[in-house]
């Protein structure tokens, strides 16, 4: 079955560097566009960024610039580098398989950004 699997979260401080990762199973994972969603506490989903199957990617303004989206697909892992942290980064990091909108997710790595 399909499985995704978050891991890096952690506490950072502001201005500091994180990577999250997520690790893909039981499909196909060069064949499908990928995604990071997260959610801060109290607030809704908020869309990260997309990569698609091979390196074209995808940003939301408020990240452009300081998060990076990658894949390794001889690895079946999508990553999202997080640099220049900032407190309102803070949130729970979903990556979600994409299929004509995300079908599949992950139960998510909490990233908290605090001095």
């Amino acid at each position: 079955q399909v499985q995704l699997v978050e891991s890096g979260g952690g506490l950072v401080q502001p201005g500091g560097s994180l990577r999250v990762s997520c690790a893909a199973s039981g499909f196909t994972f060069s064949n499908y566009y990928m995604s990071w969603v997260r959610q801060a506490p109290g607030k809704g989903l908020e869309w990260v960024s997309t990569i698609n199957t091979g390196e074209l990617t995808y940003y939301a303004d408020s990240v452009q610039g300081r998060f990076t989206i990658s894949r390794d697909n001889a690895k079946n892992t999508l990553y999202l580098q997080m640099n220049t942290l900032a407190p309102e980064d803070t949130a729970l990091y979903y990556c979600a398989r994409q299929n004509n909108g995300p079908d599949y997710w992950g139960k998510g790595t909490l990233v908290t950004v605090s001095s």
